[in-house]
């Protein structure tokens, strides 16, 4: 299990006991820790009080999704009558079910919908071109309680800039070193040395800072560094402590990180428009970082209003980000992989040496180095003094 962030539990529970109560948003990227967050959530809230919607298994058609939904709801469903047929009533009886759902008890049911944004799906039937801001109008006028995430954050930030001001939006926080250092556990009891000079707790903290930086505190990187690093202590194997050492094993062609960047890969890539053109873009960037849409289009070799609507389409599945105008990859361990394996043959274990290295030694801690204070939420905005989107952002 990944370290309990509590604070971020606490966080929802307070938006959703709010009166009236806010919509919880929780955006992040793979990895990003975001069901396990909503595990604990039904855990605390009570599983008789709360149902987990698993849209992205679910949603299939509309007529089906509501069965599915209704099937196995833990709140009684009293309306008795025959199920509707067609798509678009299909999918207002699911609306109208998660707004007058209770529980055994009388009180407002909580619908946590993981992967909200898969509801799109649903686009191509008669009537639902517009169902996901038809759901965001139907929960924004329920009395119930809602928790919604997506691993897509440009196009849910899009979807909710003009909404009501019930949704607070949450990022997901990247894990600290105090975090880290939980989830390594007694692995860090046989750590490698640090440099010299520091003694067993600095051993301890100087392997979680390793840990945490090369895998940009995303939660799903640090355990799998974890467990690696648990393996090889286990084994004996030469380095057993050594962090550099688990992230190149994991970026083997069978390794753990291999497969979960190459599901990520694709499975975002599917999301967006032109698959071909976009993997080119992410080869370009991937041998070199931070350049602009000109120095793109003429590595593309392609005119720079296409490329752009190429870059738009990376930005909109959260694959690149533009800073000055000048892109890159959002996870810089992606990078790493679409390096060694987005080529014609799998990597030695010398292309996996160099890229790892490459990749690792500017991120490790300097000797001397405070660890860095843990990630400290911002207050929610006020629901009068809020941004003119009505979007309650936490950082």
């Amino acid at each position: 299990m990944l370290t309990p962030r509590t604070n971020l539990a606490r966080r929802i529970t307070a938006a959703l006991d709010a009166s009236p109560s806010r919509i919880p948003v929780l955006l992040g990227g793979c990895g990003s820790g975001r069901t396990t967050v909503l595990r604990q959530l039904r855990d605390r809230i009570g599983r008789t009080s709360v149902q987990h919607i698993d849209v992205e298994r679910t949603a299939t058609t509309p007529e089906r999704f509501l069965r599915a939904v209704t099937s196995v709801s833990p709140f009684p469903v009293t309306d008795g009558s025959t199920p509707p047929t067609g798509a678009r009533p299909a999918f207002d009886a699911t609306l109208a079910f998660f707004g007058r759902a209770r529980t055994a008890a009388s009180e407002p049911a909580t619908f946590v919908l993981d992967e909200f944004l898969e509801l799109r799906t649903f686009e191509s039937f008669p009537g639902l071109r517009r169902v996901l801001y038809d759901c965001i109008d139907g929960l924004s006028a329920s009395g119930n309680r809602f928790v919604l995430t997506s691993r897509y954050v440009a196009r849910a930030m899009r979807l909710l800039r003009d909404r009501a001001a019930r949704f607070e939006v949450i990022p997901m926080p990247p894990l600290g070193v105090e975090d880290t250092l939980d989830i390594l556990g007694p692995i860090t009891a046989a750590a490698g040395p640090a440099p010299a000079g520091q003694d067993e707790a600095h051993d301890a903290d100087y392997l979680a800072r390793t840990v945490n930086a090369l895998a940009d505190g995303r939660p799903a990187y640090v355990r799998a560094i974890a467990d690696e690093l648990a393996t090889m202590r286990e084994h004996g194997a030469p380095g057993s402590g050594d962090a550099i050492s688990a992230l190149a094993a994991l970026l083997a062609p069978e390794g753990r990180l291999a497969r979960q960047c190459g599901f990520c890969y694709e499975l975002r890539l599917h999301r967006a428009r032109g698959y071909g053109a976009l993997k080119a873009i992410l080869e370009i960037l991937a041998d070199e970082e931070g350049l602009t849409l000109t120095e793109i289009s003429q590595r593309l070799q392609r005119t720079p209003g296409s490329t752009k609507d190429y870059l738009s389409w990376l930005e909109d599945v959260d694959l690149v980000v533009s800073k000055q105008k000048r892109y890159s990859f959002t996870d810089p361990l992606l990078r790493v992989w679409v390096r060694l394996h987005c080529r014609a043959s799998a990597p030695s274990e010398d292309d996996l040496a160099r890229e790892v290295h490459r990749y690792a030694l500017p991120r490790l801690p300097k000797a001397t180095e405070a660890p860095p204070p843990a990630p400290q939420a911002e207050p929610a905005f006020a629901m009068a003094g809020g941004p003119s989107s009505g979007i309650i952002e936490i950082d």
